[in-house]
């Protein structure tokens, strides 16, 4: 805003500064376009009446009777939107002592006009020019100006004919002019403003998604890296993309390195003890049921860890790096297939209802993992020949599948938790994995690479019973 506002106030100062020098020089312009106008006329005509002047009868011969002529019939016209329908000329005639021998208004025949500039400085053979005011004494009213050229017998001068015409005969060529100029300014003036408000709000959107960016960054957002045409603007940008990597790879080795060691205590102390309670004495049965434990709790240590990992190389990736045609419905339907066996031990059956293909761009494999995840889940907690319903609708312009089991739903407590790493519920005692808990990064896997595709997903429980998870593409 304060470019904005800078460059108003130039634009605004360097448009009143011009305006002002063009206005101001319209009416001095028209003047001496005029005066040299009228310079040619009075010579003309003092060619013509020369020959009168020094007969004498300059009062009764042709030259007066065409002046007359002329001022009895004025011609009308239309000058560039100007209309005129009248005579302006005033002509008069001096001798060489400057007393006048000729006036078309006869108002000043006999008078002794030597002192005037006009007619003293053409007796003397110099260019002779006036400006009076028509009313004596009068100096901001309307003034006329009188242009006068010598009256020559070969090369002596005889006498001097001034032609005479008001300046407010020029005011609507002047006032027409300098109002031309002051829409043209206007104009300008507003193209200049429009031109400064787009430069300015480009600028500034520019700016803006810089610091939505920073902002979604500091919220842990997922955010793209804004694009300018700018090219520092652009610069800035990268070097944020850049900040942003390095910061996030090391926030993630310190969370991974927390949570890692946080827990994998609980494995590796149930390995721990039962390798130290193993003896070569003990029953085979012992010896086997801590075999078991050993080998139950270093499978979960395995995917505990891939877990971390695929979940920490989501939470850094900020766009979907494959986009493919994704058919939901298939996709679902696939992973259906691969649990089918797992859920027919129990009893349990998978129903899809799906009123729509489900067909949109997207990562497949990230997808078939995370519906995965939900399915697994929905499993696990379902108890023994019940059903889990899987509908896919779409809704408008947004595609929702739900995942819906008929469990005992999630407790109260652990509603707002179950998005939290690590955090689990122990399995129901009708699952195969009864009492125990999963690595508790299943959801927040889900949530990343739902985030990923534009999408939002919800957990928690239907009305009729059981948990139900639903994402919104």
């Amino acid at each position: 805003m304060k470019i904005f506002l800078g460059y108003f106030l130039l634009v605004g100062l360097a448009a009143w500064f011009v305006l002002t020098i063009f206005v101001d020089e319209v009416k001095p312009g028209v003047r001496q376009a005029m005066e040299n106008t009228l310079v040619d006329t009075a010579n003309v005509l003092a060619s013509l009446a020369s020959n009168e002047v020094k007969t004498g009868t300059i009062q009764t011969g042709n030259f007066s009777q065409a002046i007359k002529q002329y001022l009895s019939n004025p011609n009308t016209a239309n000058i560039w939107g100007v209309h005129k329908d009248s005579t302006d000329y005033r002509i008069y005639i001096t001798n060489t002592q400057g007393i006048v021998i000729y006036d078309s208004a006869n108002i000043a025949l006999g008078h002794d006009y030597s002192r005037w500039n006009d007619v003293y400085l053409t007796l003397r053979g110099k260019y002779g020019v006036r400006s009076s005011p028509v009313v004596a004494g009068d100096e901001h009213g309307d003034s006329i100006m009188y242009i006068a050229a010598p009256i020559k017998d070969g090369k002596k001068i005889i006498g001097s004919l001034t032609v005479a015409k008001p300046n407010r005969t020029l005011l609507p060529f002047i006032e027409r002019a300098q109002l031309k100029i002051m829409r043209w300014g206007l104009l300008l003036f507003v193209l200049s403003l429009a031109i400064g408000m787009l430069f300015t709000w480009r600028f500034t959107r520019a700016i803006h998604r810089l610091r939505d960016y920073a902002i979604a960054v500091a919220q842990g957002k997922k955010a793209s890296n804004p694009s300018s045409s700018n090219d520092e603007l652009a610069e800035l940008a990268n070097a944020m993309q850049s900040m942003r990597h390095e910061l996030d790879g090391k926030q993630h080795v310190q969370d991974a390195i927390h949570q890692i060691t946080h827990e994998l205590k609980s494995p590796i102390t149930a390995i721990q003890a039962a390798s130290e309670l193993m003896s070569p004495d003990m029953p085979a049965a012992d010896q086997q049921r801590f075999l078991g434990n050993i080998q139950t709790q270093s499978l979960r240590l395995q995917k505990m860890i891939q877990n971390i990992l695929g979940l920490a190389a989501l939470e850094h990736q900020q766009q979907l790096a494959h986009r493919t045609s994704v058919h939901m419905k298939d996709l679902i339907t696939d992973q259906m297939q691969l649990l089918k066996d797992k859920a027919s031990k129990r009893g349990i059956q998978f129903e899809l209802l799906a009123s729509d293909d489900g067909i949109f761009e997207g990562d497949r494999f990230l997808l078939s993992q995370a519906i995965n995840n939900l399915l697994e889940n929905a499993l696990d907690f379902s108890p023994n020949q019940s059903t889990i319903i899987i509908q896919l609708e779409r809704e408008q312009n947004h595609l929702v599948l739900s995942i819906k089991d008929q469990g005992s739903g999630i407790p109260e407590f652990a509603i707002d938790k179950i998005f939290d790493k690590f955090y689990s519920l122990p399995r129901p005692e009708y699952s195969t994995s009864a009492g125990q808990k999963s690595t508790g990064l299943g959801l927040n896997f889900v949530k990343e690479v739902v985030l990923l595709h534009g999408g939002t997903l919800t957990v928690g429980n239907a009305q009729e019973g059981g948990a139900k998870a639903t994402i919104t593409f």
